[in-house]
């Protein structure tokens, strides 16, 4: 009977490699290579980067033709990217659906409106009792208020003293609140109007201006006296409608934004999805905003311990220190006015906000200056008798996502011509790789491994375990193929698919690109930074696609290998690693997906929510292609969705 040491001689000459299991693997995957912090890091120091920040130009004409160039650029090409023509210049339509309750010194009246056609809105308009001649206006926006939503105490109490002091006081309801409080009306599905084309803001954006064209077509109203105001979300919605429609005349956002500087390092800053919508902050940011109201008034009103976000003494450097001189210009410092509030200091628009602003709003318009605020606690309205009433069949912002996604007619293209357009979409741009770091290394039971942090010149990092396995006599064995594993929990997850594949006698890199596993950020997480990204303009998808491709490229160098496998598990990287052998078939020679999806518009019908697949929601890809697109075009690889 052969000893031992015979049988291993016979064993290596024959070229026998050892056999690994996944509970061998996984311990060498599960090892942390990158941490959070650091990822979070190099996204934050990224970032800054492609912040623009506002230089003070020499003159008032230089900076009113900037401005100008700025709500041109923004509306064009950003806030109405994708919507169709007819619904962004259509009439307002509003609709007087009856009395609300009123009270000494006012009326109100119920309204429906259409925001685009097939989904309405609701709004209340309180009105002096008696109007002479042309009457100021205010569009009071609302925000993150539950679902109460317009009915909010201090709104009412707002709009009700608007009207006593001889305002027509406009109260609109907004996405997810109140008469719009539904499941599909959340404003994370405004990312999926993005995936069919068109930019989530503008629906946003068309919402509140129909209440200025409201008031606008009134003939009782004075076109030169109309504001906007609202807290929060409302505060947001107000300095961008104001900064981007000339006839606000005098604004008051409350506790509603701050520059992408500051919102950086506080991740209660960040905001919602609309508010770093696609390209919003490519070239400008909310300070630019906030500036293109010079020379019209403009008080801004946060909280000193603000519990929600945009804490007083944290965002006046850059929205107020640094926007002085913009009013300087035109001589106009004393309309621009900064209020902190300590009393209740909290995220609110409580008494002393409330008159802070009556009194900017009656100095600007010419009206008696307010003293105090008319106590009309007696007079509040409970939700139902201010519902309005919205038709059974209204839209929401999925139904309207998956509407638009219904009537796209994608035009045919030859592969060259396909691949520029992905490469457009995604914002691609090569990553190149500066340093391949080996972080650690094993070599046991016929299998060596290391690991990797791949740092690329673009200052972001992928993470990644390197496996190769031996003959028993330790020789490396020949290479016949090297695979790239992803999966969508992670490396860690992937003990299974390499196991099999090294024992296929496989090279394998277990690969977690930016945002998966060990190279995601955490507070705030993945769809945070997923959105700033593609506020400032870039594609969270392009930037792993370039990964993707890079680490490709360099496992293929490194091994010899004339091309790469590619095996993921999940939907997020089974479009990276289908898009990225669309882009680059020659260095491919299959993709197979396990957990993945056979069309983008699972998306939409699942429906997958933002914060779980962030990346994906890429403005036009769906309008421009499908899954089944994207193989045909990465042909001759082969495409294999389990």
């Amino acid at each position: 009977m052969p000893t031992k040491s015979v049988l291993l001689a016979m064993l290596a000459a024959a070229g026998a490699l050892a056999q690994t299991s996944p509970q061998q693997v996984k311990p060498m995957l599960e090892q942390p290579i990158a941490t959070p912090d650091v990822v979070a890091y190099q996204l934050r120091h990224y970032l800054r980067g492609r912040i623009a920040r506002p230089a003070a130009p020499a003159t008032r004409e230089q900076w009113t033709a900037e401005a100008l160039r700025i709500r041109k650029r923004l509306l064009d090409d950003v806030v109405f990217h994708g919507w169709p023509r007819a619904w962004v210049d259509a009439p307002p339509k509003f609709e007087n659906v009856g009395p609300a309750p009123g009270g000494p010194g006012y009326r109100a009246y119920k309204l429906r409106y259409e925001i685009v056609p097939g989904f309405y809105g609701a709004a209340i308009v309180y009105e002096p009792e008696k109007i002479q001649g042309r009457a100021p206006a205010i569009v009071n926006v609302n925000g993150h208020v539950g679902h109460v939503g317009k009915a909010i105490e201090y709104k009412q109490k707002r709009c009700i003293n608007q009207a006593r002091q001889g305002i027509i006081s406009l109260n609109l309801e907004w996405f997810s609140y109140g008469e719009l409080d539904t499941k599909e009306n959340e404003h994370w599905f405004g990312a999926h109007l993005d995936l069919v084309g068109v930019n989530e803001v503008g629906l946003f954006y068309l919402a509140m201006r129909k209440g200025l064209d409201y008031l606008y077509s009134r003939p009782d109203v004075d076109l030169s006296r109309i504001g906007v105001t609202g807290l929060s979300g409302g505060g947001w919605q107000t300095i961008v409608l104001s900064a981007l429609d000339g006839r606000v005349a005098a604004t008051a956002p409350v506790a509603g934004f701050s520059s992408l500087d500051s919102r950086l390092e506080r991740p209660g800053d960040v905001g919602d999805v609309e508010q770093n919508a696609t390209d919003l902050l490519a070239g400008q940011d909310y300070s630019h905003l906030t500036a293109m109201m010079a020379p019209r008034p403009t008080l801004l009103i946060y909280n000193a311990e603000d519990d929600c976000c945009f804490r007083a003494p944290l965002v006046k450097p850059y929205v107020f220190d640094q926007i002085l001189p913009f009013f300087r210009l035109y001589g106009s410092e004393d309309k621009f006015a900064w209020h902190e509030n300590f009393d209740p200091g909290d995220h609110n628009y409580q008494l002393d906000n409330r008159l802070r602003s009556y009194r900017f709003f009656a100095r600007h318009f010419g009206l008696p200056p307010v003293e105090a605020e008319s106590p009309v606690g007696g007079e509040l309205a409970s939700f139902e008798q201010l519902t309005v009433g919205l038709p059974a069949d209204n839209l929401t912002i999925l139904g309207l996502a998956r509407q638009f996604a219904s009537k796209i007619e994608r035009t045919a293209m030859s592969a060259d011509e396909s691949r520029a357009a992905l490469r457009r979409t995604l914002r691609y741009t090569t990553a190149e790789i500066g340093s391949a770091w080996a972080l650690g290394s094993t070599s046991n039971k016929g299998l060596k491994t290391r690991s990797y942090r791949f740092d690329f010149r673009n200052g972001l990092s992928a993470a990644a375990v390197w496996l190769a396995p031996f003959d028993i006599a330790g020789n490396r064995a020949a290479i016949g193929a090297v695979t790239i594993v992803l999966n969508d929990k992670g490396k860690k997850s992937s003990d299974a698919a390499v196991s099999d594949r090294v024992n296929r006698g496989e090279h394998v890199l277990a690969l977690d690109l930016l945002f998966t596993g060990d190279a995601a950020p955490q507070n705030p997480g993945v769809f945070s930074y997923a959105e700033m990204l593609a506020a400032t303009g870039d594609r969270p998808l392009g930037l792993e696609v370039a990964q993707l491709i890079s680490l490709a490229q360099w496992l293929r160098q490194d091994s010899g290998a004339a091309k790469v496998r590619v095996e993921s598990t999940g939907i997020r990287n089974q479009v990276v690693a289908q898009i990225a052998a669309a882009l680059e078939p020659e260095l491919f020679s299959e993709v197979v997906v396990s957990g993945g999806m056979r069309s983008l518009r699972h998306l939409l019908d699942k429906p997958v929510e933002y914060e779980a697949a962030a990346d994906l929601f890429c403005l036009d890809l769906f309008k421009l292609c499908d899954l089944d697109d994207l193989a045909g075009w990465a042909a001759p690889v082969k495409v294999r969705l389990l």
